[in-house]
């Protein structure tokens, strides 16, 4: 009897639950903070909500969230979420704009991960829009 070659296990996402901490980095509890955004019960109020529920949105892997949070202009066809990656938290270093009376915002942040095991982090700014009422991800210029 021939047996299979086993494949590499692919760590799955962390599993996560309303009570959870949020990734986000806020006190609040996940079904509290991000959550209520990912299940589409509230919209993010300014782009620096949006921008923390799209970093909980990787850490958790929704990308159902992240698709209807991008510009229709600059949102690609689907997400790929490497299974290495691990998300570890989310620094705002700077946001202008992006308040309920504004159309535009941008947010400066560096998000730290794990990738394979090796820490690293992504520093960026990324600019937000209104589109048809809400906030959405437009572009974002890597700061380093």
């Amino acid at each position: 009897m021939s047996r299979r070659p086993s494949r590499p296990r692919q760590p799955a996402a962390p599993r996560i639950t309303p009570a959870s901490p949020c990734p986000c980095g806020l006190t609040a509890a996940y079904g509290e903070c991000c959550g209520r955004f990912h299940s589409g019960s509230a919209a993010a109020p300014t782009c620096e909500a949006l921008m923390r529920s799209r970093y909980a949105a990787f850490a958790v892997q929704d990308a159902a969230y992240l698709l209807r949070t991008w510009h229709p202009e600059t949102r690609p066809p689907g997400v790929d979420f490497d299974p290495a990656m691990r998300w570890t938290g989310l620094e705002i270093l700077d946001t202008t704009e992006g308040s309920a009376f504004h159309t535009t915002g941008t947010v400066t942040f560096r998000a730290r991960y794990n990738d394979d095991g090796r820490p690293d982090s992504l520093h960026e700014q990324s600019r937000f829009v209104r589109h048809e009422g809400a906030w959405v991800y437009a572009t974002a210029v890597f700061a380093d």
